[in-house]
């Protein structure tokens, strides 16, 4: 690359868009897949049902403690694919880049993903990149969309969970969203907070083959474990009991929700899985998250129970029993 800011003309179709499509992204990504140039890759897949999604992300601050958009962007679909069984397999990533943009921390975040999908043991095969004008964009913005395939005979859905069921969490909760927002808002604390950003697929992996009869999983991104609970709540019909001193947080994290204001069970996540699990088969669920990569936290935090169906509850440290509710409106915005 001759400039060192991309420009419209990185946009155009032209020379120069080729030479940020080879020099940057190419050589940023190294497959061979990807440096075809096609405009579609066509890849090879095993045997099953196949599983697709897609996101796109828009976080601000584009860097923050513990990882940055690129790392976000990859982990988050690759967890979106995992959570239906599959085996995630293939990524294709689009860019929305704003005139001025620097190609030095253009660079940074290819390297970030590039690392993130050999964690997942997945490859990026396709892309497209657009420019827009100075003031249209925020820097850049990032479109993943992922592809993998779900073994025979495996059928998870949040339909599924039943009176007696286990709820499992892997880990610590509203890490990525206080990282992002004190970051964003100048905020410092006595220890460092960073993103949980993470692939999980290996440990998905990891407790279907330990508990086969596993109900779903989920991962509580935006709206955090709250909306997730009551998503599964609803889905299924069933309501969901959680013991508050059972649920795994960061002492600095339960300290700055307090200060500033947020329930931390409505604080986003990008690297921890809910679970919901058969209760004979808790136990081993457990131990495959806990033995598992970023698993080492997990706890078992609840259990669904009949009635009142879709309704999700807290027993307090106090002792008492309170609803968990569903984020309403923006808690935290562009924190992913």
């Amino acid at each position: 690359m001759r400039q060192d800011r991309i420009l419209l003309a990185h946009g155009s179709g032209g020379t120069m868009m080729r030479e940020l499509i080879e020099d940057v992204f190419m050589n940023g990504f190294d497959d061979d897949i990807l440096s075809r140039g096609d405009d579609a890759a066509a890849v090879d897949m095993p045997p099953g049902r196949v599983a697709m999604s897609t996101d796109t992300y828009v976080v601000n601050p584009l860097f923050f403690p513990g990882g940055d958009i690129g790392r976000l962007a990859i982990c988050g679909t690759v967890n979106d694919v995992a959570t239906s069984g599959a085996v995630p397999m293939y990524l294709s990533v689009g860019f929305i880049l704003e005139e001025g943009f620097s190609v030095e921390d253009l660079r940074k975040i290819l390297v970030s993903m590039r690392e993130s999908a050999a964690e997942a043991g997945v490859r990026i095969i396709t892309g497209d990149t657009k420019v827009v004008e100075k003031g249209h964009g925020d820097g850049c913005y990032i479109n993943t969309a992922g592809i993998g395939v779900v073994p025979d005979g495996l059928s998870l859905s949040s339909a599924h969970c039943k009176p007696g069921d286990k709820v499992l969490l892997s880990g610590t909760l509203g890490d990525h969203g206080i990282a992002v927002i004190s970051t964003r808002e100048g905020l410092s604390f006595e220890t460092d907070i960073e993103t949980d950003a993470a692939p999980l697929n290996h440990m998905i992996a990891a407790i279907v083959a330990a508990a086969p009869d596993v109900r779903c999983f989920r991962d509580p991104t935006r709206g955090g474990l709250a909306s997730t609970l009551n998503e599964l709540a609803g889905a299924s019909g069933t309501s969901i009991v959680i013991e508050e001193n059972d649920v795994p947080v960061h002492d600095q994290v339960r300290g700055a929700s307090e200060m500033l204001g947020y329930d931390v069970f409505q604080v986003a996540n990008e690297g921890k899985m809910v679970a919901i699990v058969p209760a004979d088969q808790a136990d081993a669920a457990l131990e495959a998250m806990r033995t598992a990569p970023y698993g080492e936290d997990a706890a078992i935090v609840g259990e669904v129970v009949d009635s009142p169906a879709g309704k999700v509850y807290v027993h307090t440290s106090f002792g008492s029993k309170r609803i968990m509710d569903m984020l309403v409106g923006e808690q935290l915005p562009r924190i992913c």
